[in-house]
């Protein structure tokens, strides 16, 4: 399993990684925090409602340890907010701020509220907003950059509670007071290098311990360096790394102000073995600083064995994190993804990190192949393709592909993002995003995966613009306009189609320009501009009749009489209705003929000629039967049923009613589903009422 993409195994972790789990120091900080939280507020002492949710603000350089403090807190005060946690993480591995629309989409995923893909910020706001109403949940929003990001997520819910973690005062938001911090205190601190290092060489040697504290200066990430360095070297001294602590003669060679964590860190990195300095180094290229064995591999150009084992050793030195998750997944501390980038820009060629980034993507779309090939294993041409995958890259069933998908999804949409910001593998970057496209299709549904889908296809766009490709701009904007029609957007999905149109007819596309022709007529009959939508559809129809296309003719000329029967124009509707019926029938498509019948007698049905309308019906019921088509037959019948009251024979109609019930029945899906007829069947029972 461990030469597979999903290693289920558990991470083959040394027992001194658990000890940065353990929390230790801060009481006098967890104190206030949670005095703070009873206090009342500026609003209550003036007598007015409280409006909005109290926010907590823990403030303290990266390293500081805020955010295990946050967490820390939030742990103690969980079971007074029923309604769960929520964390977002508001700024990227490298400082820059995460969008407010992607943070507010992220907090209602988690709340499992489904935003409509492309939504704005306001709109995601304001439905987050809306979610956390009647809700008491704790919200940690970790890396705040600004104000502006945490008051955009405020709910207006006084039963709610914020912590955040910044770098300094969020100015602008009322009633906060920030809890900041500096160092441990050395009691603390000297129990922290404990942990790693070990009890007796503390207890036989305090002072040197103590020493060391202060040479970290109570820097929580600064100890964790030094307590991991403590840990590997079972027989060094205490006063082994104080000495070198306080003689380095490199001292702010890594920092401009020379902190201990930047001392610290590169009297670890420069005692790593080579292969493991360099696949540390480059982790800085990891998307949203998160890393698999896979990724580490591809970066540094090594076995995904060889990965696994150093980034196992990394976590013991306190160089990385491990991640809950079902996976073995990896993160690199905020604090030190700076000095990982320094690192990478003096010892690695430019050239070299391109590459490092070019094999991390290639990898990452080679995966995604064979996540979705596991799902189309009845096609005897995928599984010899799967057959021929590298070991390494297989996924054993298809669903462990989806949660290798589900629980990567992150990374991925985060590499999606860097490869199409880099600019220089816009290559690589279209094959990625077609194969992410086509996973989460084959995996979750376009439906469940809309708002990435957006996300990715707007990206697709970028990069279409950008290269002058004009194939691709057009099927990027046509699927962002589906997207932006199916969430109500019309108007904005009428503007994509004709922009596809223009792209299409650019890069000579015929399929393209079709769709874009008949996408921009369903656009205006959904706004009720049936004489447009009637003529773009003949214009795709033409399309269509040029190249033969019998089927999609037929198809067409049922979208032109739709049209002009929502327009009340029924003479012009049933011409067109009665060519459908021809085209099915030409091309031998029973059950499509014995629909197309059925509208027929629909559309004479509200011109007023009911015996007509009945006579095409019962016409339609026989190609129904044909066609052994249960479900058009009943729905049929109770058309028939209900134009046989209109005619007075109300025994006639109540034996095809009869009829129709009892195929109903007998066609009932085990799972309770309603199928495309059964909707049918509904609407004609509506029609009859209203009639």
């Amino acid at each position: 399993m461990t030469e597979q993409a999903v290693d289920t195994g558990t991470s083959r972790l040394p027992a001194s990684a658990a000890v940065r789990d353990h929390f230790l120091g801060r009481t006098r900080e967890l104190k206030e925090l949670r005095a703070d939280i009873e206090r009342a507020g500026l609003d209550t002492l003036s007598g007015r409602k409280v409006p909005r949710a109290r926010v907590l603000l823990i403030a303290g350089r990266p390293g500081s340890g805020r955010t295990a403090l946050a967490e820390e807190l939030v742990r103690r005060v969980a079971e007074r907010y029923p309604d769960g946690v929520l964390r977002a993480r508001l700024s990227e591995p490298d400082g820059t701020p995460v969008p407010i629309e992607r943070a507010a989409r992220e907090l209602l995923a988690a709340l499992e509220v489904r935003a409509p893909a492309g939504a704005g910020e306001d709109d995601l706001t304001e439905a987050l907003r809306a979610a956390l109403a009647e809700r008491r949940a704790l919200l940690l929003l970790d890396d705040a950059a600004g104000a502006e990001q945490v008051d955009a997520l405020l709910p207006d819910a006084p039963d709610c509670l914020v912590v955040a973690v910044s770098d300094g005062p969020l100015t602008g938001i009322a009633d906060v007071r920030p809890c900041t911090l500096g160092g441990l205190d050395t009691k603390s601190a000297v129990e922290f290098l404990a942990r790693y290092a070990g009890s007796v060489r503390i207890t036989v040697d305090p002072r040197s311990a103590e020493s060391l504290a202060e040479a970290c200066q109570g820097h929580p990430a600064a100890l964790t360096l030094a307590g991991g360095w403590l840990s590997s070297r079972p027989q060094a001294a205490v006063s082994d790394l104080a000495k070198r602590m306080h003689t380095d003669p490199e001292a702010g060679a890594e920092s401009v102000d020379g902190s201990p964590l930047a001392r610290v860190f590169r009297l670890v990195y420069d005692q790593l073995p080579g292969p493991a300095a360099r696949i540390l180094r480059l982790l800085c290229l990891a998307p949203a600083g998160l890393i698999d064995p896979h990724t580490a591999s591809a970066l540094a150009g090594c076995s995904v064995e060889a990965a696994r084992a150093s980034l196992d050793d990394l976590v013991t030195l306190g160089l990385l994190r491990t991640v809950d998750s079902p996976l073995p997944e990896y993160d690199v501390p905020g604090c030190l993804h700076p000095l990982l980038r320094s690192r990478a820009e003096s010892q690695e060629r430019p050239a070299e990190l391109q590459l490092a980034r070019a094999r991390m993507l290639e990898r990452t779309v080679r995966l995604l192949q064979s996540c979705r090939a596991i799902t189309e294993t009845d096609s005897p041409q995928a599984r010899e393709k799967l057959q021929e995958t590298p070991p390494a890259l297989r996924f054993p069933t298809p669903r462990a592909a989806a949660e290798w998908l589900r629980v990567r999804r992150p990374a991925l949409l985060a590499a999606v993002r860097l490869a199409v910001a880099d600019g220089e593998l816009d290559t690589l970057a279209r094959r990625l995003m077609s194969q992410l496209v086509r996973a989460m299709a084959a995996h979750f549904g376009t439906q469940a995966a809309a708002s990435d889908l957006y996300g990715v296809h707007s990206l697709v766009l970028d990069v279409a613009e950008r290269r002058g490709l004009h194939r691709e701009k057009a099927a990027a904007l046509l699927n962002l306009g589906d997207l932006d029609a199916q969430t109500g957007r019309t108007q904005a999905a009428l503007a994509r189609y004709r922009a596809a149109l223009d792209a299409a007819r650019a890069a000579n596309d015929p399929y393209a320009t079709r769709r874009a022709m008949e996408s921009v007529g369903g656009a205006h009959q959904e706004l009720g501009d049936y004489d447009r939508a009637a003529d773009w559809f003949g214009r795709a129809l033409g399309e269509r009749l040029a190249r033969g296309e019998r089927a999609e003719a037929a198809r067409l000329y049922g979208r032109i009489a739709t049209a002009h029967t929502y327009a009340g124009r029924y003479g012009e509707a049933l011409r067109n209705w009665r060519a459908a019926a021809a085209g099915y029938r030409k091309n031998d498509d029973v059950a499509a003929h014995a629909r197309a019948l059925s509208e027929v007698a629909r559309v004479q049905e509200y011109a007023g000629r009911p015996e007509e309308s009945l006579r095409t019906c019962q016409e339609a019921v026989e190609w129904a039967r044909r066609a052994d088509d249960v479900r058009l037959q009943a729905a049929l019948r109770l058309r028939l049923a209900d134009t046989l009251d209109r005619l007075g024979d109300p025994t006639a109609a109540h034996l095809h009613r009869a009829m129709a019930e009892r195929m109903l029945r007998e066609e009932e899906p085990e799972d309770g589903s309603t199928s495309e007829d059964d909707a049918d069947a509904c609407e004609i029972r509506s029609a009859s009422s209203q009639d």
